[in-house]
């Protein structure tokens, strides 16, 4: 897990200490056998549906770019050991920009999705830094965005946006403006209010919301930048690493 300031810190390593084998009985089959038993099956290995990181092709990890003019996205390496990352740059007298869904894949309901990355904004207030989006508008979607997530008052927010636009707020957690976060996010997309969410910032559970329906009319896809029309006449800086989607947590630890 990466966290931690715009400056990259460099990794220190321990040399691995090689024991001498010990010389001692062998085991009958059978008593071998019966300590194999014993011993924990091999962990399952993790497994990316989606590598959106800006090394893996850039914007075209995304279905499409939304940004504002004069908005952009740029791809910054700052020799920190990262690679590229993206850049959402919400610039003054702009609403949004944004990246928007992923590149040639639909997504569906009756599963869960888990979502990983890497999140710094430039200040406290970035405004909307993650949607779970619902697809059409007006009367083709029912919530417009089930999950949103927001920096505001330097602090992260998430919020369930029930039917009838019903924001209700299901947890916060301290955001420093220039630090690294990691961020895991799990979605059971469901059309009914069987559905549910979890979100993990560093490691520490921040919201766990059941009953809650995750899946509009016409579905839904993940947006990652920076919007907010109350922020409308100032620049945000959303820097994003190491975009991820996979079925598990573990997929995208």
């Amino acid at each position: 897990m990466r966290h931690g300031t715009v400056q990259g810190t460099t990794s220190r390593f321990s040399r691995l200490r090689t024991s001498r084998p010990r010389r001692g009985r062998l085991f009958a089959p059978t008593a071998l056998a019966a300590a194999l038993a014993l011993l924990p099956a091999t962990p399952a290995q993790a497994s990316v549906e989606w590598n959106g990181d800006a090394d893996n092709g850039g914007t075209a990890v995304f279905a499409s770019v939304l940004c504002d003019s004069p908005s952009y996205v740029y791809q910054p390496d700052w020799n920190d050991g990262r690679g590229k990352i993206f850049g959402f740059t919400k610039a003054a007298g702009s609403e949004r920009c944004e990246g928007h869904g992923i590149a040639g894949r639909t997504l569906t309901s009756g599963r869960t999705y888990w979502f990983g990355w890497e999140s710094m904004t430039k200040t406290g207030n970035a405004q909307t830094v993650f949607q779970w989006k619902s697809w059409g508008t007006g009367g083709e979607q029912d919530q417009n965005y089930p999950v949103i997530m927001k920096v505001e008052d330097s602090r992260l927010k998430i919020w369930y946006v029930a039917p009838g636009e019903q924001w209700i707020s299901v947890g916060s957690v301290a955001w420093t403006p220039g630090t690294w976060n990691k961020i895991e996010l799990g979605i059971d997309a469901q059309t009914s209010t069987s559905g549910s969410f979890t979100l993990y910032v560093n490691g520490r559970l921040v919201a766990d919301r059941p009953s809650a329906r995750t899946w509009d009319l016409l579905g839904n896809v993940p947006r990652w930048g920076s919007y907010g029309s109350t922020i409308f006449d100032v620049e945000s800086v959303h820097w994003v690493d190491g975009l991820k989607m996979g079925s598990t947590r573990a997929d995208v630890d």
